[in-house]
């Protein structure tokens, strides 16, 4: 269903891809838009067990086009030095394919923001983040994205650093 790497050797590993995952500071969040239009977004968001958690509007052009496809895909660049005595970039990105849905059920909502939480402010105590998530409640919206497919990708240059053989 999903097509393989062209470039297979810079494949990172499945344990690899899933720490790029995890500790990336923001991905883009790819959508079938208004119109057929692809619709890409920067989003910050949390990674646990196979599930990318964000928070985001009630509203708007993300949901709306959830709403009509589940289908997305999800991209973190976790490193990018441009090199311009090769003309090249030196790299490590991650890529899912999955599907989004709303969280409905407060308690997933509320341990997925409180995930985020932790991810982003991790000098917060959990009574801290209990207030916080208290005081935005109501106007809080969890999406779920379920991956299916998760690959990684790097350059050469940083896999043959490491004494990988390509």
């Amino acid at each position: 269903m999903f097509r393989e790497m062209r470039r297979n050797k810079q494949r990172l590993s499945p344990e690899e891809t899933e720490a790029l995952l995890a500790g990336g500071g923001h991905g883009v969040l790819a959508v079938s838009g208004d119109g057929g239009w692809p619709y890409a977004v920067p989003l910050s968001y949390a990674y646990e067990a196979g599930r990318i958690y964000m928070h985001c509007a009630k509203a708007g052009h993300k949901i709306d086009a959830i709403r009509r496809s589940d289908k997305a895909s999800f991209c973190v660049v976790a490193r990018d030095e441009v090199v311009q005595s090769e003309f090249t970039t030196h790299y490590m990105s991650a890529i899912a394919f999955g599907r989004v849905r709303e969280l409905e059920d407060d308690a997933e909502k509320r341990e997925a923001i409180a995930l985020l939480c932790r991810k982003y402010c991790p000098v917060m105590g959990e009574g801290e983040i209990d207030a916080a998530i208290g005081r935005e409640w109501a106007a809080l919206n969890i999406l779920e994205f379920t991956i299916e497919h998760l690959s990684g990708k790097a350059a050469r240059e940083l896999l043959q650093a490491r004494g990988t053989k390509l």
